[in-house]
C-alpha cells in the first residue's frame, strides 16, 4: 500500500470514492466545491493506494480556511474490501499528521438520533477507533441548534446599545474578557496553554476569516451605564448563515443578556431576509443550550468532535 499527498490528477480517484454509511464525508458535489473555494485543497488530501492497481484503498479529506493549514478532519474513507480499515486509517492519518506537524480535530457531523441508529453507530466505530490510533483521543459532543423564518423574530430588549468598531483590537480585548469563566470547552482548553489575549486575537483572526461581513460585528453596551455588557457576531460559513460568536463579560453575567445577544443576532440576520440560521453550543453548555431553545432555536444535529488530548 502507497500512501502519499492527493495531486490535481487524482481528481477522478477522489471523485469515485463513496460512502453509504450514516456519517458525513466529503461527497462529489461538496468536494468539487471545496477545491474551487481553497476550503479543500490537494495537498491537504491523503491517500492510500493498490500498489499494482493505483486503486483508492483509503481518502482523508481536511478541511481548511482558504490559504491557510489544515484545520480539521472533513472525511475519512476507507474501502470495505480492505481487511483492517481501522489500522489503514490510522497509519493514512499519521502519515498526514506527521507531514502537516499537527493533528487536526475531526469533526463528525450526525443526526440528533445517532445513538438509537445502528448504521451511524456502526460507521463510526471503526472511525472512531482509527482517529484515537492516531491521536485523537478527547471528544466533545455539540449539538447543532436551527432557528427558521416560522419561528417569531426577537422584539430588543431595550436593555443594550449596539455598535460597530472598525478596530480588531477592541474585539479582541472584548473576546478577551468574555474568556473569563466561560463554559466553552475549546476555549477553556486553549487558555491552558496560549496568553488570553494572544488567544482572544487568535479567535478574532478565524472569524475574520470566515464568509460572514467583518461590518456584521457588534459591541454590546448597557444603555442604561454604557458599560460593556457583551459582543454579537452575526456571521456565516460556507453553508449559511450563523449565529457566529456572542459572549457576555462576567461582570454582567446572571442579567439575562445572553437572551439579548441571541436576539439581536436572530434579528439581524432575519431584517437581511434570512430562512434559517444555525448555531452550535457544547453539550455541557446547558445555559448556552437553555438560550438557544428560548429563542425559537431547534437541535436538528450533532457535531463529534474528536481531538488531540491537550498534553499530547
Amino acid at each position: 500500500m502507497h500512501f502519499r499527498p492527493a495531486v490535481d490528477g487524482d481528481l477522478d480517484r477522489l471523485l469515485g470514492c463513496v460512502v453509504d454509511e450514516s456519517v458525513s464525508w466529503a461527497h462529489p458535489e461538496r468536494l468539487l466545491s471545496f477545491l474551487e473555494s481553497g476550503n479543500y485543497r490537494y495537498d491537504h488530501i491523503w491517500l492510500a493506494l493498490d500498489e499494482d492497481s493505483g486503486e483508492v484503498l483509503a481518502r482523508a479529506v481536511w478541511w481548511g480556511f482558504p490559504g491557510g493549514e489544515p484545520y480539521a478532519l472533513d472525511c475519512v474513507y476507507v474501502h470495505p474490501s480492505v481487511p483492517d480499515r481501522v489500522a489503514t486509517a490510522a497509519e493514512l492519518l499519521e502519515r498526514a499528521h506527521a507531514a502537516f506537524g499537527a493533528r487536526p480535530a475531526y469533526h463528525v457531523f450526525l443526526t440528533g438520533d445517532w445513538r438509537e441508529d445502528p448504521k451511524a453507530l456502526a460507521g463510526l466505530a471503526w472511525r472512531r477507533e482509527a482517529v484515537a490510533r492516531a491521536g485523537l483521543t478527547d471528544e466533545l459532543e455539540r449539538l447543532r441548534f436551527a432557528w427558521t423564518s416560522d419561528e417569531a423574530v426577537p422584539e430588543p430588549s431595550g436593555r443594550l446599545v449596539l455598535r460597530g468598531d472598525d478596530d480588531d483590537e477592541v474585539f479582541a480585548e472584548a473576546f478577551r474578557r468574555v474568556a473569563e469563566g466561560t463554559l466553552d470547552h475549546a476555549t477553556r482548553l486553549a487558555l491552558r496553554a496560549t496568553d488570553p489575549l494572544a488567544q482572544a486575537r487568535q479567535d478574532v483572526a478565524e472569524y475574520r476569516q470566515m464568509p460572514g461581513d467583518r461590518s456584521w460585528w457588534r459591541l454590546a453596551y448597557s444603555a442604561a451605564d454604557g458599560s460593556l455588557v457583551g459582543v454579537a457576531l452575526p456571521s456565516a460559513n460556507n453553508a449559511g448563515p450563523v449565529v457566529g460568536y456572542l459572549g457576555v463579560v462576567p461582570e454582567h453575567r446572571g442579567n439575562g443578556y445572553v437572551d439579548d445577544l441571541l436576539a439581536e443576532i436572530t434579528r439581524f440576520h432575519a431584517e437581511r431576509g434570512v430562512q434559517r440560521v444555525v448555531a452550535d453550543t457544547d453539550r455541557g453548555n446547558i445555559p448556552m443550550a437553555r438560550a438557544f431553545e428560548r429563542a425559537g432555536y431547534r437541535v436538528f444535529a450533532v457535531r463529534l468532535v474528536l481531538s488531540a488530548a491537550p498534553d499530547a
